[in-house]
C-alpha cells in the first residue's frame, strides 16, 4: 500500500543540511565542537545549568537512573501508559517499576493515586510527560518532598512544553529529552540529560563515555560506563533544529487547531485536551475513538493511503512484563481503556489544509 499521507516525518531544511555537511568536511565526527555547542544551547533554552547529550532518550533515562544511585529492589513510581523505555531503563538496573494509573483527559499519571503506591522501598517518581503535555507537577513535587523522593522527568515527548511558567524538564532532579525523527525536533537518533545538580551532570558525562575519568588521563575509567555518546552529525542537527524549535511547535499547533475544527462535535470521537496552565508542544495529535472501532478505522485509513498509529500499548500488558511481574488485564483500567481507543493522526510540518480535510472526512465517514 502506497502511503500518501504518512503519520510523521521530520522537518529538515538547508540550514540543517549545511551544518551536517560542514561536520563531514571537518573530519571531526565525534566529541567535537558541535556536541559542546548543542549542550550549551539546550541548557540555555531550558534555563538549567547543565546538559549532557547522549545517543538516545533511552540511554538518557538509563543514565538518569544510574545517576540517582537506584539499585536492585528499589521501587520507582511511574506510568503504565508510556513508551516501553520509561520502564526498561529501570529494569536495566533491577529496579522495580510501580505503576500508577493515569488521568483520563491528559493521559498523564494521576497525582491523586501516587501516595497509595509509595512504600518503604520507593526511592523516586519517574514522571512521563506524555504526547507533548506536562504532568501536574505541583502535587507530585509536594509528595516527593513529603516522602524524600527524587524526581526523574521523562520529557522525551514534550520538549518545548510548559507547566504553568516553567518549561517541562526543569522541575525534577534530572530530566531526559529525546530527538527521534518523529519528535518536535530531531537529531536522527539522540537524546539529552538536563539537571541543575553538578554531581549528576559530571556522573552523566562519565557514564556516557565508558565510565571515563573526567580529570585524568585519556583511558582511565573510574566506573562501569557505556557507549552512549552523541556523534557530531547529530549534535550539529541538534544545534540547527533547536534554533527553529519554537517555530516548529507553532506550526504543529496550527495543524492541531485544524484537526480540532474539522473533528469537533463528532459522536464517538474525543479530541485531545490541554490542561489549564499548560502549553502543548504536539509530539503527536491523538484522538480517542470510543465506539470500539479504532483498529478498523486505522486499517481502513491505511487502505486509503493514510497512515495513523495506535498510541500507545500499555506497558504492563506487554508479554515480558506479564511474565515477569504477573500483571493482568484490569490492573490499570483507565490506561487500558485509553490505550484501546487512542489513534495518532498524521502530524508534521508541510501537512496541508486539504490533506487534513481529507483525513478528517475519511474518519467521519468511517465513524
Amino acid at each position: 500500500m502506497k502511503i500518501k499521507i504518512p503519520a510523521a516525518k521530520p522537518y529538515i531544511d538547508d540550514l540543517d543540511r549545511k551544518g551536517v555537511d560542514e561536520v563531514l568536511k571537518s573530519g571531526i565526527l565525534a566529541l567535537g565542537p558541535n556536541l559542546k555547542k548543542f549542550e550549551e544551547d539546550f541548557s540555555n533554552y531550558l534555563g538549567v545549568k547543565y546538559a549532557c547529550a547522549v545517543s538516545s532518550g533511552t540511554a538518557g533515562l538509563h543514565v538518569a537512573v544510574k545517576s540517582l544511585g537506584l539499585k536492585k529492589d528499589d521501587e520507582v513510581i511511574t506510568s503504565p501508559f508510556s513508551f516501553i523505555a520509561s520502564s526498561n531503563c529501570l529494569l536495566y538496573e533491577n529496579v522495580k517499576p510501580v505503576f500508577v494509573d493515569i488521568d483520563e483527559e491528559t493521559f498523564n499519571m494521576d497525582p491523586e493515586k501516587i501516595e497509595k503506591a509509595i512504600t518503604k522501598k520507593t526511592k523516586t517518581i519517574l514522571v512521563v510527560h506524555i504526547f507533548g503535555q506536562s504532568a501536574q507537577m505541583d502535587p507530585i513535587i509536594r509528595l516527593a518532598e513529603k516522602y524524600k523522593l527524587k524526581i526523574i522527568e521523562d520529557s522525551c515527548e514534550s520538549v518545548g512544553s510548559n507547566y504553568k511558567k516553567s518549561k517541562t524538564g526543569t522541575l525534577g532532579d534530572v530530566s531526559v529529552f529525546a530527538f527521534y525523527p518523529n519528535k518536535q525536533m530531531t537529531t536522527g537518533e539522540g537524546g539529552i540529560i538536563t539537571t541543575n545538580r553538578k554531581d549528576i551532570y559530571e556522573l552523566s558525562l562519565s557514564l556516557r563515555n565508558q565510565g571515563r575519568n573526567l580529570n585524568s588521563d585519556w583511558l582511565t575509567h573510574d566506573r562501569l560506563g557505556y557507549n552512549y555518546r552523541m556523534d557530531e552529525m547529530s549534535a550539529s542537527l541538534g544545534v540547527t533544529q533547536l534554533k527553529k524549535l519554537d517555530w516548529m511547535i507553532e506550526e504543529k499547533a496550527k495543524i492541531a487547531f485544524l484537526y480540532n475544527k474539522y473533528l469537533s462535535n463528532i459522536k464517538s470521537i474525543i479530541l485531545p485536551k490541554t490542561t489549564k496552565g499548560n502549553t502543548h508542544s504536539w509530539f503527536v495529535y491523538v484522538i480517542r475513538i470510543t465506539n470500539g472501532k479504532r483498529n478498523q478505522t486505522m486499517n481502513a485509513l491505511l487502505k486509503r493511503g493514510i497512515q495513523t498509529k495506535a498510541y500507545l500499548p500499555v506497558i504492563h500488558l506487554q508479554p515480558f512484563m506479564k511474565k515477569e511481574f504477573g500483571y493482568r488485564k484490569g490492573d490499570f483500567p483507565i490506561s487500558e481503556k485509553v490505550s484501546s481507543e487512542t489513534l495518532a493522526l498524521p502530524l508534521y510540518i508541510g501537512l496541508k489544509d486539504e490533506d487534513i480535510k481529507i483525513v478528517c472526512d475519511k474518519i467521519k465517514k468511517l465513524i
